[in-house]
């Protein structure tokens, strides 16, 4: 969502490009880094645990740590880079993220471990708003919908990728390969920017009308947001003293941002720089994009690892063929859709795709392989490939270009917030459905039922002909009746997570419905209709 992180400084036309080829190839590398880096820790993360031998409160605040500082520093970057630059913001930071990436498998220490990976994930914040706004300072208009095709590609390529990457690292190379491909991969995209964009002196005009309070504010209060969101699942949410003071220190931090706009005589990102009918319902696109997706980025590999208990391995290659390698093929269908058509076309299209798909999914039973989901994936990949871009597009298109800056900085807050506000929403509401459906399906498991006696011996059978006593058996059996139970629980449970990816998209072929026309402008689509 770095899209509109800043506009260009002067007309497409008398910019200097440097050369566009190679600052192409590093909005690419920048944006399939830090997606595979976001995708791998997280489908790698419980045997990062035992890696590092960690327990899993452990791991689950090492994950937090590692994407808050993400948070904090993305929505000022697009600020940091007209000011100073995108060459000198982003070179040095993918030298350090390098060195760094290259220390964390050889640390044991907890705090040390911590320390590092806060440090690695305030660098990772800095690549999407930097590499993305390359296009924009660095790139022809011409090449503009392409680039911003690369940065919606990455984000569905990497989440369905992802998978069969840790699955390839764990079988034939090792499981420190998850952060030892930066070592190599980061500093090629600093050389990169340095080779493929112009200096750029530092702009002392922005820098002495700094908003340094404004920054900070908005930065801080979402990173505690980000914190309470992410650890509130575990820790039971408002039963929590520290998730209730956690959000409300949030709260209270970014209404002191909204004040500070306010009084200051500069304002960084004043809040009038959005409060447009298309941009505000583009931002609800955005939202219902991140609810609609899961059914794709979360649902179907936590089904697969979670309840049929398989690994990464296992699962990787569905996916990858189901999601990753279509959309090669859908992506230049998505720009060409674009570049003819109204942007509101392609976001009706993907939608829709995502209701089918999310529809599908409600069909599940515990016999489903990963090659069961491959339909699903096909449609899901056309939502992917459709949706994201066009609303990148669209909000492209409604923006001042003189507020872009402005516009960028709660643009990083809804890309990272809101994908994790849709994240934790989905996991409260699977853990409480298959809570509820446990106790639903107990209240038929009763003892003095003729069915539930055949099936406790069909389970205690195998335990006693192999030599176990009657009680062991029996216990054995009950154990295993139980884990039916949850197993069926579970189903139930996803089935209603896919239920509410599908009202997602509805909401989100709502929301298109009531889009206005954007105004005409460079990216406006061959056939305007306004």
């Amino acid at each position: 969502m770095a899209a509109l992180a800043a506009a260009p400084p002067a007309p497409a036309q008398s910019r200097p490009y440097g050369r566009p080829a190679l600052a192409a190839a590093a909005v690419l590398l920048g944006s399939f880094l830090v997606g595979f880096d976001t995708r791998l820790f997280s489908i790698g993360l419980p045997d990062l645990r035992g890696a590092f031998g960690l327990s899993f409160d452990q791991g689950a605040w090492l994950s937090t740590i590692a994407t808050a500082p993400q948070i904090f520093i993305a929505p000022a970057v697009a600020w940091l880079a007209a000011t100073f630059g995108v060459g000198r913001v982003l070179f040095w930071p993918s030298l350090a993220y390098a060195v760094v990436s290259m220390i964390i498998p050889e640390v044991r220490n907890w705090e040390t471990l911590a320390l590092l990976h806060g440090l690695r994930g305030f660098l990772l914040g800095v690549f999407i708003p930097a590499t993305i706004m390359i296009i924009f300072r660095n790139l022809p208009l011409k090449w503009w919908v392409p680039a911003l095709a690369v940065y919606a590609f990455r984000l569905a390529f990497s989440q369905s990728a992802g998978v069969a990457i840790v699955g390839f690292y764990e079988i034939h190379l090792s499981w420190q390969w998850v952060y030892w491909q930066d070592v190599f991969l980061a500093p090629l995209i600093g050389i990169l920017v340095r080779l493929g964009s112009p200096v750029e002196k530092v702009d002392f005009a922005l820098l002495q009308r700094a908003d340094w309070g404004g920054m900070a504010l908005l930065g801080s209060s979402w990173a505690l947001i980000y914190v309470a969101l992410d650890q509130g699942n575990r820790l039971d949410w408002l039963q929590s003293g520290l998730i209730l003071t956690l959000l409300l220190a949030g709260i209270v931090l970014h209404l002191g941002f909204f004040a500070n706009e306010m009084l200051v005589k500069a304002p960084w990102a004043s809040h009038r720089v959005i409060a447009k009918r298309n941009i505000l319902l583009g931002f609800l696109v955005i939202l219902c994009f991140n609810l609609a997706s899961m059914s794709n980025s979360l649902l179907v590999p936590n089904f697969l690892s979670n309840v049929i208990g398989l690994r990464p391995e296992e699962i990787g290659g569905p996916i990858f063929v189901g999601v990753a390698l279509p959309l090669l093929v859908i992506m230049p269908i998505a720009v060409v859709m674009i570049r003819l058509f109204d942007a509101r076309l392609s976001l009706l299209i993907g939608f829709l795709a995502f209701a089918i798909a999310a529809h599908m999914g409600t069909q599940i039973t515990h016999e489903w392989s990963p090659w069961s989901f491959l339909p699903m994936l096909l449609i899901q990949s056309v939502g992917q490939g459709f949706t994201f871009l066009a609303a990148v597009v669209y909000l492209l298109t409604n923006s001042d270009p003189k507020q872009a800056t402005a516009v960028g900085a709660y643009i990083q807050v809804l890309r990272l917030g809101g994908a994790e506000t849709g994240i934790s929403i989905m996991m409260t509401f699977l853990r409480h459905r298959e809570q509820l459906h446990s106790y639903l399906l107990g209240l038929h498991v009763s003892a003095a039922s003729p069915k539930v006696t055949d099936a406790l011996h069909g389970f205690t059978a195998p335990f006693a002909d192999a030599g176990a006593s009657a009680q062991q058996a029996s216990a054995r059996g009950v154990a295993s009746l139980a884990a039916v139970v949850a197993r069926e629980a579970n189903v139930l449970a996803y089935i209603d997570g896919f239920q509410l990816c599908y009202w997602g998209a509805l909401a989100g072929l709502l929301v298109v419905a009531l889009l206005g026309q954007a105004p005409r402008g460079p990216l406006s689509p061959r056939h305007y209709w306004g």
